[in-house]
């Protein structure tokens, strides 16, 4: 009897263990991915002349951004793994700023190039200096909608939702080159905009749903018709 007691002792501290093990493997995101992508745009932005930044005043946008993120740094502090409902909204507002904002931002832009006005765009450096501003926050934004939308998001995925992936990552065809448990984060999602900024398509990781090769494909044709435009128009700036 004192046996068998201790067998099921035994076995029932290696459940413990492996179940601690299991919520190890999947830990949420660390904030602090997110947060870097989130400031980093906010840089970008105000790097932006004031006759193509959307927003007229510096300082409005980093107060906007960095409000919105201090909500969600107190909210879910550390790692990202609370499912709250409001969490996830104000997640989505956040980004969509920085999305509407560079979007107004790259039609000044455009207008500018269209309009041929020399003396708002500056010199081919300042113009390329202010495209790349805002190809780059196109990728963290268009980055931070595939993190946010597939799978219903990262602390879905840390729970380990059964809803099916809008993405295939090299990474679930080949498990034995990852961790256990593996499942995409941040910087995954970034590398795959930058990839289809880019290259103007999928590069290694497919779209899978209809909306995330909607979204695939719409940010293909804005960084091709940014960079089109913009290097179009620094040639003849170029002295």
């Amino acid at each position: 009897m004192k046996s068998r007691a201790r067998t099921a002792d035994d076995g029932g501290a290696a459940d413990a263990t492996s179940v601690g093990q299991a919520e190890r493997s999947h830990r949420g995101e660390p904030r602090w991915a997110m947060a870097a992508a989130v400031l980093a745009a906010a840089v970008l932005h105000a790097t932006l002349p004031p006759q193509i930044r959307a927003v007229g005043q510096v300082w409005v946008y980093p107060t906007v951004v960095f409000g919105l993120l201090a909500v969600l740094v107190i909210g879910d502090p550390g790692r990202i793994d609370k499912r709250d409902p409001w969490l996830r909204s104000v997640t989505g507002l956040l980004i969509a700023f920085i999305t509407v904002v560079n979007a107004v931002s790259a039609v000044h832009l455009v207008e500018l190039i269209i309009a041929n006005d020399d003396k708002q765009l500056g010199s081919a450096d300042r113009l390329l200096g202010s495209g790349a501003a805002i190809w780059l926050i196109n990728v963290i934004a268009f980055g931070l909608w595939y993190w946010d939308l597939d799978q219903g998001g990262a602390a879905e995925r840390v729970w380990g939702t059964t809803r099916r992936p809008a993405f295939a990552f090299p990474e679930t065809s080949s498990p034995e080159m990852v961790r256990p448990g593996w499942y995409p984060e941040l910087i995954d999602y970034l590398h795959m905009s930058f990839g289809t900024s880019t290259a103007l398509g999928p590069s290694d990781v497919s779209a899978i749903k209809h909306w995330s090769k909607i979204m695939m494909t719409l940010q293909s044709a804005v960084s091709l018709l940014l960079g089109v435009l913009i290097i179009a128009r620094a040639i003849n700036l170029l002295p």
